[in-house]
């Protein structure tokens, strides 16, 4: 604790958690009301930390849609508590993360989500024709806190660390007004819990790794490849009685299966069935991507154009700087169509009447006639951002000219520099 409390770490823990931004906790406290607070605050805090007296506030639970349906619980910890909880990490971490696995990519310094990916690929490339997908479920809800204490204690000595991990864990959830105890799971949210989940899973991976097992593991998303579908399904076996008794964890059969990697997704990613596989995105991934497209338009309708693409012009770019391993290049060509598409569809809506489409098709070089004609069809919107007249009054190169991101064209860059 006291290299947690140090001035040096703490003050890197403020600068984190500043670049992290975040929404405020129960009590209302934004990260730029942190510093004044700490300024007269932090001699009581740093004792009651020390001296292993400090109490966490309980977090403010949200809940946010997950993508293949349901909500997934977050606990938003006040801006005090994610403080502590990364000044904590940058402690914790070098201590336990040189132990964990190689195969381990999520939440680690140096390691990531296109690491494991890769890894995965290679693994399909040797052979390996099928894989044990495996979801936990609700992990993150279900972490039994004596399991994963015990997991802690193995490298920490230190009580009053250990006492306010544990207070931590059972910190309660404030929701709608309610506060709730916590007898089990971490959620996310806070800067410890990456971590915490790690320390747990550990387990998984050493026990995979005396079995002389080849797998990829992102925080709770594992996948073990092997050579047969009878292997496979021995080790998925295997692997929720181990879970079951071991970590007091539960695979979830609806969303866990033993099949060909190429029909599966994993953080995002698919593959081809080729001998050498090639990365593609997954059509979960497409038709995710598509419909938060769909909302940001759909708030954007009274928006001008330049606007909604400044808009969209962040998420076009991060969006496919994690898919840049992507070797089928096809799906980003029909999402540019798609994309284009839709943003002609916003200008036909917005130019409502006939004789302003008909002045606007003009304006952009189409013959009165044509545009006349096109502007009275009575055909819908979207047919209409997708016929001929409209392409040919917003060509591509008008959408490059007003800073439209192309994923294709982005894509290959990427590649070309890589």
């Amino acid at each position: 604790m006291e290299a947690v409390v140090e001035r040096e770490n703490m003050t890197a823990a403020l600068k984190q958690v500043r670049a992290n931004k975040g929404a405020p906790g129960v009590d209302g406290m934004t990260i730029h009301m942190l510093l004044p607070f700490l300024r007269q605050e932090w001699p009581r805090i740093k004792e009651e930390l020390l001296t292993g007296r400090y109490a966490p506030q309980p977090v403010r639970g949200v809940e946010i849609p997950k993508p293949g349906g349901g909500v997934r619980q977050l606990g938003i910890p006040t801006a005090l508590d994610r403080l502590i909880q990364q000044a904590m990490h940058q402690v914790l971490s070098p201590i336990f993360d040189p132990d964990f696995s190689e195969s381990s990519y999520g939440f680690r310094p140096g390691r990531g989500a296109l690491q494991a990916v890769s890894q995965a690929r290679a693994f399909a490339a040797q052979g390996r024709r099928f894989v044990v997908d495996m979801d936990l479920e609700k992990f993150f809800d279900r972490v039994n806190h004596d399991v994963l204490m015990a997991r802690v204690v193995r490298k920490i000595a230190d009580k009053p660390v250990l006492g306010l991990i544990r207070r931590y864990l059972q910190a309660g959830m404030m929701h709608g007004g309610v506060m709730s105890a916590r007898a089990e799971g971490t959620p996310q949210g806070g800067p410890l819990s990456p971590l915490l989940s790690n320390i747990l899973l550990d387990d998984l991976d050493k026990e995979l790794e005396r079995r002389g097992h080849t797998f990829c593991r992102y925080a709770d998303d594992c996948n073990v490849y092997v050579r047969t579908r009878q292997a496979g399904e021995r080790v998925m076996a295997s692997l929720t009685r181990f879970l079951a008794d071991r970590l007091k964890l539960r695979v979830n059969v609806d969303k866990s299966a033993v099949d060909r990697p190429w029909k599966r997704k994993f953080l995002g990613y698919s593959m081809t069935w080729h001998v050498r596989p090639r990365l593609k995105v997954a059509p979960r991934t497409v038709k995710r991507f598509k419909g938060a497209i769909r909302e940001e338009l759909r708030r954007g309708r009274g928006r001008s154009l330049s606007t909604t693409i400044a808009t969209l012009t962040p998420k076009l770019r991060g969006w496919v700087n994690y898919f840049k391993l992507a070797e089928v290049k096809g799906v980003f060509e029909e999402l540019d169509e798609w994309l284009r598409r839709k943003l002609r569809c916003l200008l036909w809506r917005q130019w409502k009447r006939s004789y302003t489409r008909a002045k606007n098709l003009m304006r952009r070089g189409l013959t009165e006639e044509r545009a006349w004609r096109s502007a009275t069809n009575g055909r819908g919107p979207w047919w209409n951002a997708g016929a001929s007249h409209m392409n040919a009054a917003f060509p591509k190169k008008f959408f490059d000219a007003c800073g439209l991101v192309s994923l294709l064209d982005q894509l290959r860059r990427l590649h070309y520099v890589t």
